[in-house]
């Protein structure tokens, strides 16, 4: 095997293995086995473990001596944390982009809310919950409203903390709301108000105006707000105020 195909078979690996972290089809906390990602995969030893040894440097997979490689745990404590540093990263990068965008700033802008007006809310069909594609337009979304900034760094922890905070909305915010949605009066929940609140279309579309009206207190204003939403859901989905069955 020649270096080439080596290379094209650890990006692979590693591409597969962090797109399932990631959407937690590889559950926070779970052991990694070798012997059983490599028969699940159809991986090659070595592409493997290059791979999890790339995971393990963006903090998604931990080792231990004896216990070998786990996937990275999640706590509030991180998610509180992961929504701290989004603000101090994000919000500077919203008036950034707002001060530097151009008409096809504008452009990209437009589509990507329009692409995301073309999803149904995931609080009105929590069965697509974790559709990719809905989740895809959201971030392609949030993303085009801060593209026309000028910092390569800034756009490269941008998108770490993103990638972190997908995995700790969906295990800590976004499954437990979709238990509640089995409960018979969903629509009368905490949680549903909640999670509608926190994916509505409307707030991304006050979001987009201020943006194009070149309104930076507004828009960061709204951002910042919206930015915590999803702590909202946490404490409605984990908490009492659920109707009885």
């Amino acid at each position: 095997m020649d270096s080439s195909d080596n290379a094209t078979k650890t990006e692979f690996a590693y591409r597969t293995l962090r797109q399932d972290i990631l959407d937690t089809r590889l559950q926070p906390g779970a052991p990694l086995r070798l012997g059983a990602i490599r028969d699940a995969y159809g991986m090659g030893w070595t592409p493997l473990r290059e791979a999890l040894s790339r995971l393990e440097a963006e903090h998604l997979v931990t080792s231990n001596a004896n216990k070998g490689f786990t996937v990275a745990a999640v706590s509030m404590a991180e998610l509180d944390d992961l929504t701290e540093a989004r603000r101090l990263v994000e919000l500077p990068m919203l008036a950034s982009s707002i001060a530097h965008g151009d008409v096809d700033w504008e452009t990209e802008l437009v589509a990507a809310h329009f692409r995301l007006s073309r999803c149904r809310p995931p609080a009105e069909d929590p069965e697509d919950l974790f559709a990719s594609d809905w989740e895809n337009r959201h971030a392609a979304f949030h993303f085009a409203l801060v593209s026309a900034g000028k910092s390569p760094w800034q756009i490269r922890f941008y998108t770490q903390i993103h990638d972190h905070l997908r995995r700790h909305h969906r295990a800590l915010t976004f499954t437990p709301a979709l238990a509640v949605s089995k409960e018979p009066q969903w629509r009368d929940s905490a949680v549903y108000r909640a999670l509608r609140e926190a994916v509505a279309l409307e707030p991304h579309t006050e979001l987009m105006n201020a943006a194009l009206d070149r309104d930076v207190t507004r828009a960061v204003a709204l951002l910042d707000v919206h930015i915590g939403l999803t702590r909202d859901v946490f404490a409605a989905a984990n908490g009492k105020d659920r109707p009885a069955p």
